[in-house]
C-alpha cells in the first residue's frame, strides 16, 4: 500500500497554520469527501477554533484518498489531515464551479450552526408529530461558545470588576453630526458615533495610561499604542476587530477606517490577525436598544466602555429645565489595577470631549 502511494505520489496534506497561538481546533465538516477531486486552493474542510471558525483549503490537485480525522474530532496544526493523489486525472467539469479562496475565510459562529444543523439532518428527521410538546432539547455546546463560556467566568474569577457609569449630552455632537454629513455625503462617509467615541478613547487613554495597561503576573505592562477593539455587524453575525493605532488620528480617519473594516467583515475578508489583541473596548450596546448595562472587561484588557441608546430626558441647564438627548455610559474595569478615582476621571474625560466635540475633528 505504501509503495502504491508512492507511486501514485500521493500527498499527506497537513493542518496548516489557524492563526496566532491558536494549535488546535474543531473539524466541524468536511466539504470534499474521500473519492472528489479538489484543487489547490479549494476550501474541503470547516474548522472551527476558540476564535472563529475558518475553511481549511487544500494545498494540492487530486483526488482525496484518506481522511486522517473524522467531522467533530479535534485537529491539531502540523497534524495530518488528509491524503490526496495529486497524480489523478481531474474530471470534466464546466468553468466557473470551482469554489476557491486564497486565504482562509472567517465565518460567523451562526454559519457554523447551521452546518451542524445540515450535518445533523443527514441522520434523522424530526417533525412536528414525532417531537413531544413541551421539554426540553439538549445541544453541545459550540468550541466558541464554551471558549467565551470560561474566559468570561475566569474574568469573573480573576478580576475584581467595577463599573462606573455617567450621562453624556450628545446634542453638540449630533449637531455637528448633521453639519458635516451633507459635506462627506459626496464620498460616501457618514460619520458615526462608534467612531466618534474611539477618537474621544484614544485621547483620554493617552491622557490616563493606567487604563490601557494592564497586569501581567507581578507587573503592570503600560501599553504606548491603542489599538481598539470594536463589534461590526455582519449578515452572518458579529465580528470584533481590532482598530490599530488610534492615537492621534480624527474622528473622521477612524470613521473611514471602520467602514473598510465593515466592509470586509461582509465580505468575509476578514483575517484572525484582524480581531486578534487590543488594548481597550468599545461595547455598543444602543444600536440593539439598550439603555443601561455592565460590560465585562476582556482580558487581559483592564477596561471597557459601553455605549447606549440616545433618548431624550428633562435635564437641568442654568436652572432651567429642557429636553437633551442624553446617553448613559458604563465604564468597567479591573479594580486591582485602576483606583476609582482614575476610572471615574477617565469616563468623564471622554464625556468631556464628546460633548466638545470640535477637538475630534483634528488629529491630536
Amino acid at each position: 500500500m505504501h509503495l502504491l502511494q508512492f507511486l501514485r505520489f500521493s500527498h499527506t496534506m497537513n493542518v496548516p497554520a489557524l492563526g496566532d497561538s491558536i494549535s488546535e481546533g474543531t473539524l466541524t465538516k468536511w466539504e470534499a469527501g474521500i473519492g472528489d477531486y479538489v484543487h489547490v486552493d479549494q476550501p474541503i474542510a470547516i474548522v472551527e477554533t476558540d476564535k472563529v471558525t475558518v475553511d481549511i483549503n487544500s494545498t494540492h490537485s487530486g483526488v482525496i484518498e484518506k481522511q486522517h480525522v473524522n467531522a467533530g474530532e479535534t485537529i491539531y496544526v502540523g497534524k495530518p489531515l488528509c491524503d490526496i493523489d495529486t497524480e489523478a486525472t481531474a474530471p470534466s467539469v464546466p468553468s466557473g464551479t470551482i469554489k476557491s479562496a486564497k486565504t482562509p475565510v472567517v465565518k460567523s459562529n451562526e454559519a457554523l450552526e447551521k452546518s451542524k444543523a445540515d450535518s445533523e439532518s443527514d441522520k434523522s428527521a424530526f417533525t412536528s408529530k414525532n417531537v413531544p410538546s413541551g421539554g426540553s432539547t439538549r445541544v453541545p455546546m459550540s468550541r466558541m461558545r464554551m471558549t467565551i463560556a470560561d474566559r468570561l467566568k475566569r474574568s469573573q474569577n480573576n478580576i475584581v470588576m467595577l463599573t462606573t457609569f455617567n450621562e453624556c449630552d450628545m446634542s453638540n455632537i449630533l449637531a455637528l453630526q448633521s453639519q458635516l454629513n451633507p459635506i462627506y455625503k459626496a464620498d460616501g462617509i457618514k460619520l458615526g458615533f462608534v467612531s466618534a467615541f474611539m477618537a474621544a478613547s484614544s485621547r483620554a487613554l493617552m491622557r490616563m495610561p493606567v487604563m490601557n495597561a494592564y497586569i501581567d503576573g507581578d507587573e503592570i505592562v503600560y501599553n504606548n499604542f491603542v489599538d481598539i477593539s470594536v463589534a461590526v455587524a455582519t449578515e452572518n453575525g458579529l465580528l470584533v476587530p481590532v482598530i490599530r493605532n488610534c492615537v492621534g488620528k480624527s474622528w473622521l480617519q477612524l470613521q473611514m477606517e471602520l467602514v473598510d473594516v465593515a466592509k470586509r467583515a461582509r465580505e468575509n475578508k476578514l483575517s484572525l490577525s484582524e480581531m486578534a489583541g487590543g488594548t481597550f473596548t468599545i461595547s455598543n450596546g444602543g444600536v440593539y436598544g439598550s439603555l443601561m448595562s455592565t460590560p465585562i472587561v476582556n482580558p487581559p484588557q483592564s477596561s471597557i466602555l459601553g455605549m447606549h441608546s440616545i433618548t431624550k430626558r428633562p435635564v437641568v441647564r442654568e436652572d432651567a429645565i429642557v429636553i437633551r438627548p442624553i446617553m448613559n455610559l458604563a465604564l468597567s474595569y479591573d479594580h486591582r489595577l485602576i483606583d476609582g478615582k482614575d476610572a471615574v476621571s477617565f469616563l468623564c474625560a471622554i464625556k468631556d470631549i464628546i460633548e466638545s466635540p470640535g477637538q475630534l475633528l483634528v488629529e491630536s
